[in-house]
């Protein structure tokens, strides 16, 4: 009854004190701490949702507040937080996990508009499914495949403005998929995910996925603004199925390299050759 009654307080005091900016940024991280940590404790799912959904609350009123790319909660671990070098770009994301139903990914998108005014917030969820990312197409926000991401430079490229994504996906749980995408927005303000800018030397891509053994760990990360630097990925032994379900890390690297207009290739790189 009394995490009942919390969570009905919790709801009012979300939905109607803080929207009054009666809740300060450092009551949120509190309360969020709390949240998350409640979270995690959980074992039944219609409990985590409950958690979740105040847990959203809390962030949909942060993200709109004029604190949003100047304050960067410290205490919470499971909120994924990165602003882009030219402050124009920032996402919060986290992730549910389930037992009995699919996870979700959850993800704001928050723009610095170049005209000024109000900053564009962009509201993606998806749930874990087992659907392949494509790499031969563009997402908008309403088909996005569902990523945890962790870091975003900024690029100019025939005048135009776009933005580089690392990050993860996480929905099949013997899989691991990390991604190398495109964010940019159409004239209408519309988030699109993908160009077709990363030569393979087979094809040219929107973007590029790694997909490998959850039981692996791998390295994707940028080297220096021009180059993003990755595990080679080989089917392990003893394995004789050629499935990503078995690929991992060779120990060497490969690398995307920016040149001549695209993201190209370059098999087995030197990692440790770091340009500043």
């Amino acid at each position: 009854m009394k995490k009942i009654l919390f969570s009905i307080l919790l709801f009012i005091s979300v939905s109607t004190g803080f929207v009054k900016s009666q809740i300060s940024v450092e009551e949120i991280s509190v309360s969020l701490e709390k949240l998350f940590g409640r979270l995690r404790s959980a074992s039944e799912d219609s409990g985590c949702l409950r958690i979740n959904d105040s847990i959203k609350l809390l962030i949909e009123s942060y993200v709109a507040s004029d604190r949003i790319f100047t304050h960067t909660f410290s205490n919470l671990k499971y909120l994924g937080q990165i602003t882009s070098s030219d402050s124009v770009i920032k996402i919060i994301t986290w992730n549910l996990v389930l037992n009995n139903e699919p996870g979700r990914y959850f993800c704001y998108f928050i723009r610095k508009p170049p005209d000024g005014g109000a900053n564009n917030i962009y509201y993606l969820t998806h749930l874990y499914d087992d659907k392949q990312i494509l790499s031969d197409t563009t997402y908008i926000q309403s088909d996005w495949y569902g990523a945890l991401y962790y870091d975003i430079r900024p690029f100019h490229e025939d005048n135009r403005k776009c933005w580089v994504l690392l990050g993860i996906n996480f929905s099949n749980p013997m899989l691991t998929r990390k991604v190398i995408d495109v964010l940019s927005f159409s004239t209408e303000n519309k988030l699109i995910f993908g160009r077709k800018w990363f030569d393979s030397g087979k094809s040219v891509k929107f973007r590029h996925i790694l997909e490998y053994s959850s039981s692996a760990v791998i390295t994707l990360r940028f080297r220096s603004e021009n180059s993003i630097v990755f595990d080679h990925l080989v089917l392990l032994p003893p394995s004789g199925f050629d499935d990503r379900l078995y690929y991992g890390p060779d120990y060497s690297y490969d690398a995307y390299i920016f040149n001549n207009g695209l993201w190209s290739l370059s098999i087995n790189i030197d990692a440790r050759n770091e340009q500043k």
